[in-house]
């Protein structure tokens, strides 16, 4: 990838689960689903995340791979007044510290990690279920929409690996209001 911004971020989470764990009505409670919080994981371009429940089906090719920004979780927790969120329990691939993730919705990027890049397309918003609310807090459903990650679609096959990473970013870096640095969109032009 040419021309790109690179951003220092952490692969805090890589889930890989063989099943769905929230189906049904939520009062009916979860299945017990085995999950694996890997070390790794390997994503197949075009497919997904090996040995995970969307891997290879045809209705999430766009989607196979969903990522969050763990900032979000703990953003959403303080407001609810809940006790820190399981970053596990919102069923995402990747969880990402230091990312900003909605503005690379219809953006390609990449994600490197010890070397290896794996190379993604935003495809659209992952937005939260039902089950939000009771899994993690009541209220956590309406609290996550919106900021509840992004889906997408592999480009090229390789490994990512938990730990320190970089992010590389069509989207250039602003500060916020406080100084921080975040990914902003840039204005286009007509």
């Amino acid at each position: 990838m040419t021309g790109t911004y690179r951003y220092d971020v952490e692969v805090l989470h890589l889930l890989v689960s063989p099943e769905h764990a929230y189906f049904g009505r939520a009062r009916d409670g979860a299945a017990a689903v085995p999950t694996t919080d890997a070390d790794r994981a390997e994503l197949v371009a075009g497919k997904g995340v090996v040995g995970d429940r969307f891997f290879g089906k045809a209705a999430h090719m766009d989607a196979a791979v969903t990522l969050l920004a763990v900032e979000a979780l703990e953003a959403m927790a303080a407001e609810l007044g809940a006790a820190p969120f399981d970053p596990l329990l919102a069923r995402r691939n990747v969880v990402l510290r230091g990312a900003q993730l909605a503005p690379l919705l219809g953006e390609e990027f990449a994600l490197e990690s010890r070397g290896a890049l794996v190379e993604l397309r935003g495809g659209r918003p992952a937005h939260p279920c039902a089950w939000m609310d009771r899994v993690l807090a009541p209220g956590a459903h309406a609290a996550m929409r919106g900021r509840g990650g992004l889906r997408c679609r592999p480009l090229t096959t390789g490994v990512l690996h938990r730990g320190p990473a970089v992010l590389h970013s069509p989207v250039p870096l602003e500060p916020d209001r406080a100084g921080e640095a975040v990914l902003r969109r840039p204005e286009r032009l007509p």
